[in-house]
């Protein structure tokens, strides 16, 4: 349990740091960066890329594409930190929710939530 454990860290930290180079990238050239042009054109455009990923990797997921998964999984998530970095959310932000969702079912958290945003 130890290993998944120092698995777990090392994910976090990687995902950590990478959010920390999509943030410096804001007011970069968009001509010199790929991050900087998704924060010029907006909040839907990465939403949209966002989603245009998600469906690549339940594409290579369907294909029975390990190594596509991984690849199109490692978009999914840099562009989901570009949108946790847009809309200023934090990945300790989302730390916090899983580890407050830790240990309850997934039926009795979607029964806790409430109209109210958030």
């Amino acid at each position: 349990m130890a290993d998944a454990n120092l698995d777990d860290a090392l994910g976090r930290d990687v995902l950590e740091r990478l959010y920390r180079v999509i943030e410096s990238r804001r007011g970069a050239s968009p001509e010199s960066s790929h991050t900087a042009k998704l924060f010029s054109k907006g909040t839907d455009k990465i939403a949209q890329k966002l989603g245009e990923e998600a469906v690549e990797t339940v594409i290579e997921a369907i294909r029975g594409k390990p190594k596509r998964v991984i690849a199109e999984s490692a978009d999914l998530l840099y562009h989901l930190l570009v949108l946790w970095a847009d809309r200023g959310i934090l990945p300790a932000e989302v730390w916090a929710e899983l580890v407050r969702r830790d240990g309850m079912s997934g039926i009795a958290e979607k029964n806790g939530r409430t109209d109210d945003p958030i």
